[in-house]
């Protein structure tokens, strides 16, 4: 069996616009690719108990976190006929307006890159062991809990 080595997926600070196209640029010779699909989570500027979120500190027990984002990934690949996904997702600050985490699937046929992306967006959300603290305007803070 071909074990596929598990790939760190932390970037440190906020997913720039310029890593997230030069990812799609490296795709452009991959010809047997009929359609990306791409998601982008950002940081919302919530208002909780009348306190607006300024930014989130997102902290993961990284070896821990690399394994679960691996297993979703090896899962993805085994359910849908996909060519190539990458995951990136932020540690550190990332303040509200920025990209904290960046999928990008690919695949040859468009159905298949929808149904795949809502598949490993919500396995991420559900089962990767990263931990985000919701930092407010008063310097307050709190944990964030995913929904």
């Amino acid at each position: 069996m071909n074990e596929k080595k598990t790939k760190n997926v932390f970037k440190e600070g906020a997913i720039s616009s310029e890593f997230i196209g030069e990812s799609i640029a490296k795709h452009q010779s991959k010809t047997g690719i009929g359609a990306h699909n791409i998601f982008l989570g950002q940081v919302r500027a919530d208002e909780v108990d009348g306190k607006k979120i300024t930014a989130i500190e997102y902290t993961a027990y990284e070896e821990m976190a690399n394994l679960k984002f691996h297993e979703i990934r090896e899962a993805t690949f085994d359910k849908f006929d996909i060519t190539c996904m990458h995951i990136y997702h932020s540690l550190g600050r990332v303040k509200a307006g920025e990209i904290c985490l960046f999928v990008f699937v690919s695949a040859p046929r468009r159905r298949i890159v929808f149904e795949a992306l809502e598949y490993v967006v919500e396995e991420i959300k559900a089962k990767a062991p990263v931990f985000g603290k919701e930092l407010f305007e008063d310097e307050s803070h709190q944990w964030k809990v995913n929904t």
